[in-house]
């Protein structure tokens, strides 16, 4: 993340009404009803997310249904040249939802249903405006469930789009390949499917990863066809402390090269665990802290945790607890995934930075032990929490963000930790997404290749309307182009395309 930008559209300057062309909010009051608002409460909701990044409110939220109103909604945008974001719960971390030039948030939230259940396919079709708790409920008399679990409750369309993952992904994978295909709505109004069902295919472009993480930059996921798994037999969860983070990351490490099948494996360190346990009432050892799940037949699981408890055992793990009750695993993983608000309210009056990288996991053990120093050294509360098995791991920084010192000294940690990724021929996210917050890093990250994203995204949309502003670095507003290069902006002349 960086620092706060400035507040060129702060909620205190945001005209009440909204600024859309009349002409285009009085079209879209006509096609949608009260399900158009230029509310200050509304657009003040749609311009935030989870993390510390200032609002930036829309001019005005429209709340689509089907696919037809949204290719409708972009159709009208369009034609005034006006930017549109897709929003699904809010709950980004990147500032993804931020309407850094106003415009129209484009809520799909109310596009709940879910189209179709395969169990004999292994996949289920939805509207982007599902949550994976609510696929989940449904999957529950069919055997299967889906596996992607970022923890807050986020629409599914929004984790394609951010191309999520979470606890799991260490043996189910990411949504990259978890989605099968997608219904999308591009920057002129067109809507396409991606692909087939079919478990392979090689006809043509691979549409569907091109879309998955492009966070409505290239176009607007309204459906999502995801592939399913069968619900384990047997669960089991460990709980084990270790006197450093070195030792717990070694042990992970140790774990993953004799090939156990781990279904999670994350690490809380010390600060985090403290949080933990004040916010979920817990009374785990407050040291740096593994929760392991196995997933599988009985027979397996019992063998996968003789070998997990053997290999932490030698790596110095101590006060080892086995967790099978359903109930009581539940109540772990909630105090987990509740870690942003646990950290939260260790500082009320803060804001969490929440920040993640990845790397091999070779170079995991190095980088976290370079950040702890860092860690150390800040004047601010800060806890670790990583998916450790896949390398991916996350800081959240307490700061106040109306303190100067604090935004700038958080700024530079989050510079080091991203660079020291880098280095590692790691990611300057694994999960949390570019928004506007991290897209400074994309050229460290990607050199040449971002001005092919460019041109990916000149092509797909040569108005600049679909969230501008983010994952590219550099301004990229409606209408214009900088420096020469060709960013999003209006369409060509004909001879000036030859």
């Amino acid at each position: 993340m960086t620092a706060v930008l400035p507040a060129s559209r702060s909620l205190d300057t945001a005209p009440a009404e909204g600024g859309l062309a009349p002409a285009l909010a009085e079209a879209l009051r006509a096609l949608l009803g009260p399900r158009f608002s230029t509310s200050l409460a509304e657009r003040e909701h749609h311009g935030r997310g989870e993390s510390y990044h200032a609002s930036r409110p829309p001019d005005a939220v429209c709340r689509a249904q089907t696919t037809e109103e949204v290719a409708a909604i972009v159709r009208l945008c369009a034609e005034h040249e006006t930017p549109v974001i897709a929003f699904g719960a809010g709950t980004s971390l990147e500032g993804h939802i931020a309407a850094l030039q106003g415009g129209v948030s484009l809520d799909l939230s109310g596009m709940t249903r879910i189209l179709a259940i395969r169990p004999e396919d292994f996949d289920a079709t939805v509207e982007a405006g599902v949550t994976r708790q609510q696929l989940d409920a449904a999957l529950r008399d069919v055997g299967l469930f889906f596996p992607v679990d970022p923890g807050a409750e986020c629409t599914l369309g929004g984790m394609a789009a951010t191309r999520a993952s979470g606890t799991n992904a260490v043996r189910y994978g990411t949504m990259r390949e978890n989605v099968v295909t997608l219904t999308v709505v591009m920057a002129d109004g067109r809507i396409i499917r991606t692909g087939g069902r079919a478990r392979k295919s090689s006809a043509g472009y691979d549409l569907t990863r091109l879309f998955v993480g492009s966070e409505g930059t290239l176009g607007i996921i309204t459906e999502v066809t995801l592939r399913l798994h069968p619900l384990p037999e047997a669960v089991s969860a460990l709980v084990c402390s270790f006197a450093t983070v070195a030792g717990a990351v070694e042990a992970v490490t140790a774990v993953i090269q004799c090939a156990v099948p781990v279904a999670r494996v994350e690490l809380v360190d010390a600060r985090a665990i403290t949080a933990v346990n004040r916010h979920s009432k817990l009374e785990l050892a407050e040291t740096p802290t593994l929760f392991f799940e196995l997933h599988g037949s009985p027979a397996e699981v019992e063998q996968q945790a003789r070998t997990v408890e053997g290999i932490v055992g030698e790596h110095g793990a101590t006060h080892l607890a086995w967790a099978t009750d359903a109930e009581e695993r539940r109540r772990l993983w909630r105090a987990r995934h509740n870690i942003h608000y646990a950290l939260q309210a260790m500082r009320p009056d803060a804001r969490i930075w929440s920040t993640d990288v990845c790397v091999p996991i070779s170079q995991l053990a190095p980088c976290l032990a370079a950040t702890q120093a860092d860690i150390e050294a800040a004047s601010f509360y800060i806890g670790t929490v990583g998916h450790v098995g896949d390398g991916n791991f996350h800081l959240g920084l307490v700061i106040d963000p109306n303190s100067p010192a604090e935004l700038a000294e958080a700024k530079r940690l989050n510079e080091r930790l991203i660079e020291r990724a880098i280095a590692c021929d790691g990611t300057c996210t694994g999960e949390h997404g570019i928004g506007y917050g991290k897209a400074q890093f994309m050229e460290r990250e990607h050199g040449e290749a971002v001005d092919v994203m460019r041109a990916i995204k000149q092509a797909l949309d040569p108005l600049g309307i679909l969230n501008p502003g983010k994952v590219l670095p550099g301004k990229t507003q409606a209408g214009k182009t900088q420096a020469g290069k060709l960013l999003p902006g209006k369409v060509l002349p004909a001879a000036a395309r030859s």
